[in-house]
């Protein structure tokens, strides 16, 4: 049995740790709130430009545009999105993993056909370890996010695509529903699928960074209402005048789309690391808790015994006295 001295030193050491995973909790919470308030910000314009497409595509004129053609894999790059610290869960390794998985499913096509940008220093030195090609380096932009950076990698990507460098661009990041629930999500970025982007993710729960069961019914009950009173988008009019001609228009638009979907997903990657950080740190810090508890009866148990100990010695040498 260790002594009271060991047990005293080890109650020290907790508390000084739970000391860290309680202040770096309360950092997450206020990055959180500040990733939440960027989303938020970010929304109004993403619902207006899904709102003139969706009229565009509910008419009846018919526009084709070369980022929506699909063509055979040759060469593929993926643009992944991690962090650049640790001590947040299984953030980085189920990011890893699905890009892991991304990789087997176009392995045929040999490493140097498998262009990988890695947003985050964590992703980046498994692609180095793996020794795929890497697109940039992106370090500073998984904790600042920049519209004007994503605007340049979408347009590297596009050029790339048009010029028949890249035939498919995939995103692999987390989406931010709510403080307590992060979704892995892989999609194609190019060539775009306009209707199944027009379908959005708009479920997402910005009032709180407290994780409670409170918090996750409210998604649930937002989610269902949003259903309920979802809306098709119907033509104002069946027979629209665009000028100069819904081709030119839609060229303008889907590139601000694709610019969109990257700065969408780098929001929704930081939002959902700092999420996941302060849900590692809550529950690092409510283990200490428990650990502290056991520690102080612990010490206590063998107080008790040490002092019954000294008073049955005492007890014992009066006696033979």
């Amino acid at each position: 049995m260790p002594s009271l001295k060991e047990i005293k030193n080890r109650i020290a050491s907790v508390n000084s740790t739970r000391k860290i995973t309680s202040a770096m909790k309360m950092v997450a919470s206020s990055k959180l709130h500040h990733a939440q308030r960027q989303i938020e910000n970010m929304l109004p314009y993403e619902t207006m430009l899904e709102q003139i497409l969706k009229t565009f595509l509910a008419s009846d004129a018919v526009a084709e545009s070369v980022f929506e053609r699909v063509r055979e894999v040759k060469r593929l790059a993926l643009v992944v999105f991690a962090s650049n610290s640790s001590l947040c869960g299984g953030f980085n390794s189920n990011i890893i993993k699905q890009m892991l998985q991304a990789i087997k499913e176009y392995e045929h096509l040999g490493k140097e056909n498998i262009v990988i940008y890695p947003i985050g220093r964590k992703v980046a030195e498994k692609v180095a370890k793996l020794g795929y090609p890497s697109g940039g380096e992106f370090t500073a932009l998984a904790d600042k996010p920049n519209m004007n950076d994503c605007i340049d990698i979408a347009a590297e990507l596009g050029e790339k695509f048009l010029n028949g460098e890249l035939d498919r661009v995939e995103l692999i990041y987390h989406h931010f529903k709510s403080a307590g629930s992060q979704v892995l999500t892989r999609k194609a970025f190019l060539p775009i699928d306009v209707e199944s982007e027009l379908e959005g993710e708009h479920d997402r729960d910005l009032t709180s960074t407290v994780i409670t069961k409170k918090a996750q019914d409210y998604l649930k009950k937002h989610h269902h209402d949003e259903e309920e009173h979802s809306v098709e988008a119907k033509p104002l009019n069946d027979n629209f005048i665009v000028e100069p001609d819904m081709d030119t228009v839609l060229r303008v638009l889907i590139p601000k789309l694709a610019h969109l979907a990257l700065y969408t997903a780098l929001l929704d990657s930081n939002a959902s690391e700092h999420a996941a950080r302060m849900v590692a740190m809550q529950t690092a810090t409510d283990n200490a808790d428990e650990l502290l508890r056991e520690l102080n009866l612990q010490y206590n148990k063998s107080r008790q015994q040490a002092i019954t100990s000294e008073l049955l010695d005492i007890v014992g040498g009066t006696v033979n006295n």
